[in-house]
């Protein structure tokens, strides 16, 4: 797995995003003098200067630390919610699962992006809420995927002899139901990283999501929209980092598929 390229990517992104602060390469929104205002590329500014002198490049890595965080918080509170939801409906009495199905489908019948539009509107933009509410609007496709595999395992031979023993739902969904939804639930919080980033990209360019002095990809792109012949770079480096990412977890996810394949071992399902 280390050899892969998904993986590659995302621990390159990752160390990026940890170690920009501690390599102090200098202010990414101090402004520039005139003179470096939308310089091209260079070799003292690899990716340009936009329209206040500031390096791209700089930015750029700075937006990383802004694009994984809300791409994983937001996911964790989906792939959370959404699991704890599936594992409820699927193993707890027929109507309770009823009742959740019902909301996840009411939840599910709004369109996602208008509903994220709506409830950002709401309140001043942040970067909090950004990542609150991609997740909280996330969390029905992970519900039904968990509750779809827990139904299957549910009337697996080691499932049904551990409900014979006595056990209770919660020790059968925690010792046997969860070490067997462990991959589906890393591939799908993998996938999912990647449309939260160009969600709040997304948010960003419409002047709803990360507001200034933060940095954000999507921020940047906005920014640059009004100079694409003569600052192309402003716009085009951010989205080719944003192309990258999604890229790369999407990779990430078929990497975890791999190595987690249940081909690769003998003994089927963990009991």
């Amino acid at each position: 797995m280390l050899k892969r390229p998904g993986f590659i990517i995302s621990l390159v992104l990752l160390l990026l995003a940890l170690l920009i602060p501690v390599l102090n390469l200098g202010d990414p929104v101090a402004l520039g003098s005139m003179d470096e205002r939308l310089l091209p590329p260079s070799t003292d500014h690899l990716m340009g200067t936009d329209i206040h002198g500031r390096d791209v490049l700089l930015r750029l890595a700075y937006g990383s630390r802004v694009s994984l965080l809300v791409g994983w918080v937001s996911v964790l509170v989906a792939v959370g919610l959404g699991t704890a939801v599936g594992l409820l409906s699927a193993l707890g009495p027929r109507r309770l699962d009823r009742l959740l199905m019902m909301i996840t489908d009411l939840f599910l019948a709004f369109p996602r992006l208008f509903l994220i539009l709506l409830l950002v509107s709401l309140a001043r933009p942040s970067l909090s809420l950004v990542m609150l509410v991609i997740g909280l609007t996330g969390w029905m496709p992970v519900a039904r995927l968990v509750r779809a595999e827990a139904l299957s395992l549910r009337e697996l031979d080691f499932v049904t002899a551990a409900r014979g023993l006595g056990l209770s739902s919660w020790r059968v969904a925690t010792k046997h139901i969860m070490p067997n939804l462990l991959p589906t639930i890393l591939i799908t919080a993998a996938l999912r990283v990647g449309g939260a980033i160009l969600t709040e990209a997304f948010l960003s360019f419409l002047g709803l999501g990360v507001q200034e002095p933060g940095i954000s990809w999507g921020a940047m792109i906005q920014q640059g929209r009004s100079h694409l012949i003569d600052g192309w770079w402003l716009a085009t480096f951010p989205g080719l980092a944003i192309a990258l990412t999604v890229i790369g977890y999407n990779l990430l996810a078929d990497d975890i598929r791999h190595a987690l394949d249940p081909a690769r071992f003998s003994g089927g399902p963990k009991s």
